[in-house]
């Protein structure tokens, strides 16, 4: 995003002006990017200006565009045209971008409703309960567009093996405070050692695998205890986790560590080299893949390293 552009963003913002912003925020067609590999779904408030417009250094493979918790009812307004400029300039990425709207019974479906000419890759619901809320979303939003759900209600979990209602549910998020809360649980039971949260996450992701569902585990909250943060993943990579939510970089880092598919990366950077050689012929140095999204030198130089390193 140009300079001239961010001073313009922020400066409407500052001036509380949404109608300015509102200018600013022009639909614009959008390669959606469709794969469901990433690792770590960075959580970034989408009235957060700063954090909005380093998305593409960020290290995240998915960058969840949140306009819920965390963002106070009076920024909701601001934080959702913010969210539609910065996906109107950014056409082209290689993580995916997520949009987490609000609850269905308060602003979500005029939320799904803006959202969709903008084309996010995936609408994230929270607080769903019943397969037939799920078939209506599903029937609102943009058809190139997936639809992810957040499980974290007692009805959710009760109908959680029906809630994929068709193929463009392709996600589902493991809300283990709000779920606890739902039913009635201690959020003390949210510790390694607890037979009752071994289950649900082995529940949860047994549930999800036999659907055709990407589960993605829990977010923990004490960013700062990077150290128990390991043992957790440790422990979600034992039961076949390779998704989970984050809120730090620092957690994304040991997320995408911890998650590796070395066969898979290895097999990717192959790929990607061939092709990025196939187009420089022709004089073509960035491109978009159907399958790997956009490729151009600094992906391309990136490829080669990992397979030097290997």
């Amino acid at each position: 995003m140009k300079n001239e552009l961010l001073l313009e963003i922020q400066t409407a913002y500052k001036n509380r002006d949404l109608q300015a912003l509102d200018a600013l925020a022009k639909p614009k067609y959008r390669n959606i990017n469709k794969h469901n590999d990433f690792r770590s779904a960075l959580m970034l408030s989408c009235n957060n200006i700063k954090h909005l417009s380093k998305i593409e250094d960020l290290e995240a493979d998915c960058i969840m565009l949140n306009l819920e918790d965390g963002v106070s009812k009076e920024e909701k307004p601001f934080a959702l045209v913010l969210c539609a400029i910065f996906l109107s300039h950014l056409p082209t990425c290689n993580k995916k971008l997520v949009v987490r709207v609000n609850p269905l019974d308060e602003t979500g479906y005029e939320e799904i409703t803006y959202l969709n000419q903008f084309m996010p890759d995936a609408i994230r619901v929270p607080k769903v309960n019943t397969p037939q809320e799920v078939e209506r979303v599903s029937a609102l939003v943009n058809d190139e567009i997936e639809l992810h759900l957040s499980i974290e209600t007692a009805s959710a979990w009760h109908n959680l093996s029906s809630l994929r209602v068709n193929e463009k549910v392709t996600t589902f998020y493991f809300g283990i405070l709000d779920l606890f809360a739902d039913i009635k649980l201690s959020h003390n039971l949210v510790n390694r050692d607890n037979p009752t949260m071994l289950y649900m996450l082995s529940h949860f992701f047994i549930s999800c695998k036999t659907m055709g569902i990407k589960p993605v585990s829990f977010v923990y909250q004490e960013f700062k205890n990077l150290i128990e943060f390991d043992k957790w993943l440790e422990l979600e990579k034992s039961i076949g986790y390779d998704a989970k939510g984050c809120i730090s970089p620092e957690q994304v880092l040991h997320v995408n560590k911890m998650f590796v598919n070395e066969v898979k990366e290895i097999q990717r950077a192959q790929v990607i080299i061939k092709l990025f050689e196939m187009h420089k012929e022709q004089g073509i140095t960035g491109f978009v893949d159907e399958e790997y999204g956009f490729i151009d030198e600094p992906i391309y130089k990136g490829a080669l390293a990992l397979l030097e390193k290997k």
